[in-house]
């Protein structure tokens, strides 16, 4: 499956994002997406995560009550709605894919796109 990460960008502390993650290739339903973010000199985190039905979904604590995660099977598109956003979230976010369960490990995904840089001004 490919992945397309979209919708970064400059806002200011306490805006909103939303950025989509579009899947192409194969059978989208079948595959949890994670939602992960690298800022420079620090190793990948898990952000949130949806499983494959969309009725299980989790957070990293940093996130918790800001940010929400989504998919709409039909588009074959994932969102995180990114709200109250801080310097601290900036990073380059990227979306990845596995099968059924949405993991915090990023090396248990198997796809990732190309990552969206988020920047958020103080």
């Amino acid at each position: 499956v490919q992945l397309q990460a979209s919708g970064g960008g400059l806002v200011q502390a306490g805006g909103s994002l939303r950025l989509s993650c579009v899947a192409s290739g194969r059978t989208f339903d079948n595959y949890a997406i994670g939602w992960f973010r690298q800022a420079p000199g620090k190793d990948r985190e898990f952000v949130a995560g949806i499983n494959w039905t969309g009725g299980t979904t989790n957070y990293a604590d940093s996130v918790k009550g800001r940010f929400t995660i989504s998919r709409d099977n039909a588009k074959n598109t994932v969102y995180l709605q990114m709200n109250s956003l801080k310097p601290d979230d900036t990073a380059v976010y990227y979306c990845a894919a596995r099968s059924w369960r949405a993991l915090t490990d990023p090396h248990e995904y198997d796809y990732w796109g190309q990552g969206t840089q988020v920047t958020v001004s103080s």
